[in-house]
């Protein structure tokens, strides 16, 4: 029996996978208060390969719909910071067009990108942001203030750029810079939920475009996007997240933090091991 062309078998299949990511997901980024590319790519990835799915586009179809799922969860996020006055409007709207050029930017070089080199990208970049976890002081800061003409499109490109490149919002990147230049982690987080809304938007796009008609896709994929799986994650994570949100509040702050850069190593080791 068949659906779509597809074997019953391989839809069932593919359910299966996004339900078991879904829910690892959902529940890691309750925990750690974290998502996207730090949790979706590395489930889905998996997913998909331990199932038989797809095959030398798995990585970049995990990335493409993490992205997906950003820009619900983002646009939901930055609602409810603005509600609480948490965003600085005058940084969102000065810096939200670099990162989205980087972000399209971004899934371009993706698209051209082989599994292995893209796999390399996405966990050195993991590595960067354990660190900062694991490593760095809550408080520490760089600079005084966030940089302006050239500095901030070239960052604000950067941004985008590896943020595609991951499968994440705007909190990883966007994020770290605003509270290494001084600004508070609350009015970062808020305000960098707002850069997810643009790299969504923008990456996801350009994954479906760059990745149209790729060999080694898992099956329902619009390019190198599972749309099915992108709505499904989204559903399963807002529904999940809470629990671990509620099991994180009963331990040391300190002790996750240290906790979450250790998954975050052995996440970036496992991922690059696997695609290579």
């Amino acid at each position: 029996m068949t659906i779509l062309g597809l074997p019953l078998s391989e839809i069932a299949a593919l359910l299966v996978a996004v339900v078991a990511a879904g829910l690892f997901g959902g529940l890691i980024a309750g925990l750690f208060g974290v998502g996207g590319g730090t949790v979706i790519v590395p489930a889905l990835f998996y997913a998909f390969s331990v199932l038989g799915l797809g095959g030398e586009s798995n990585l970049h179809v995990a990335i493409g719909t993490s992205l997906m799922t950003i820009v619900a969860t983002s646009w939901r996020s930055l609602a409810a910071h603005r509600s609480h006055g948490a965003v600085d409007e005058a940084v969102l709207k000065t810096w939200t067009p670099w990162v989205g050029l980087g972000a399209l930017v971004g899934a371009g070089i993706a698209g051209f990108t082989s599994m292995g080199g893209l796999a390399i990208v996405y966990g050195v970049c993991l590595m960067v942001v354990a660190a900062q976890m694991g490593l760095l002081p809550e408080r520490i800061t760089l600079a005084r203030d966030l940089p302006t003409g050239w500095g901030r499109r070239g960052v604000g490109t950067g941004i985008g750029l590896l943020s595609a490149m991951m499968g994440v919002g705007g909190g990883s990147f966007g994020g770290m810079l605003l509270t290494l230049c001084g600004r508070p982690i609350h009015q970062a987080v808020a305000t960098a939920s707002g850069f997810g809304i643009a790299i969504g938007i923008a990456a996801t796009l350009g994954f479906a475009v760059f990745g149209w008609g790729a060999p080694g896709r898992p099956p329902l994929s619009v390019g190198y996007v599972n749309v099915p799986a992108a709505v499904l994650m989204a559903l399963l994570t807002t529904l999940i997240a809470p629990y671990g949100a509620r099991l994180a509040h009963r331990l040391d702050k300190r002790v996750l933090r240290r906790a979450f850069a250790v998954y975050l190593l052995v996440t970036a080791a496992l991922v690059v091991i696997k695609a290579l």
